[in-house]
């Protein structure tokens, strides 16, 4: 884990900021399209992040590489989180983010230039698995890639040791129990700090996001947060999923372990297994990005032939 091949700043795409209301909730998003314009609608990609994710932390080089290709890419925060609006601020409820991912799909399809017959889901970490989720719910759609997928929400929790997991009970009881603001514990942390993930690199994979950005991120995180990640089992609705999907794992992924088997006993050839030698935040940073990358590429053009491809691009100017 070495660098990010982009910072936001480095974006050659054409970028805006916009937002949507989900469940009457302002959210935050932003649509980059490609930075050489064409007269077709674009095929487009909706970014769904994880855990404690939030707008333009470790997607930017993932944002470039796909409207390079002639993407049009849409991220956004969800309610509570980064610039969108909500109270409780910092709390994860994976329905809720659910109902956020389709009312920005909802969005996203509207958007002038954007061909919804040709929209992909892309979704990380515990957003992989809201990907997996959504992608079951819509057959229209184009496709979907879930990046080191959340899958199974009991495993995740079995690979807490039993001290810590007892520890975060009493810590998001207390937070459910208690008046006013809620008990906040860090998102991540150094190895062995109290946090809701210190494995895999989790604090050297913030500090060099947080070198890219060029400004601090709220490493928060509502204590009450972890009860929502035992009962979320997105692997329920692979044998659902209807549209071609391509499940990405990590083999050294200690932070969402990657089901492999249960993927497999689900028998749905609309899905694509691919897993590569890396641990839960490798795939952001060189060198694993770089492998990531040409994985997903390679996977969207199986599915289709962007509107704007880089050569039509070039025709184009």
């Amino acid at each position: 884990m070495d660098t990010l091949r982009y910072s936001p700043k480095e974006l050659t795409c054409l970028s805006r900021r916009t937002g949507f209301y989900s469940a009457g909730t302002w959210c935050a998003a932003t649509l980059h399209r490609p930075a050489k314009a064409c007269d077709e609608s674009l095929p487009a990609i909706l970014m769904l992040h994880g855990w404690g994710g939030i707008q333009d932390a470790m997607t930017a080089s993932y944002v470039e590489e796909f409207t390079r290709a002639g993407y049009a890419v849409m991220s956004f925060d969800y309610r509570g989180w980064g610039d969108s609006a909500g109270m409780p601020r910092q709390v994860i409820s994976a329905h809720q983010r659910v109902v956020d991912g389709d009312a920005a799909l909802a969005f996203l399809k509207s958007q002038e230039g954007i061909d919804p017959r040709r929209i992909v889901l892309w979704g990380t970490s515990f957003g992989g698995g809201h990907a997996v989720q959504l992608a079951a719910e819509h057959p229209e759609l184009a496709g979907a890639i879930a990046q080191v997928p959340m899958l199974d929400g009991l495993a995740a929790v079995k690979a807490v040791p039993l001290t810590r997991l007892l520890r975060f009970g009493v810590y998001a009881l207390a937070d459910l129990l208690k008046p006013g603001h809620p008990l906040y514990l860090p998102v991540v942390s150094e190895r062995g700090g109290f946090s809701s993930m210190d494995r895999d690199d989790a604090n050297k994979a913030l500090t060099l996001a947080e070198i890219s950005m060029g400004w601090r991120y709220d490493n928060r995180v509502a204590a009450r947060s972890l009860l929502t990640m035992g009962p979320y089992r997105p692997v329920r609705h692979l044998k659902n999923i209807r549209i071609p999907t391509l499940l990405l794992g990590a083999s050294n992924d200690s932070v969402a372990p990657f089901v492999e088997s249960a993927i497999h006993a689900v028998g749905n050839p609309n899905l694509t297994l691919a897993s590569i030698d890396a641990n839960h935040f490798e795939p952001y940073f060189e060198p694993v990005f770089t492998d990531v990358i040409s994985q997903q590429l390679d996977f969207l053009n199986r599915i289709f032939s962007p509107g704007c491809t880089p050569s039509n691009l070039a025709s184009a100017i």
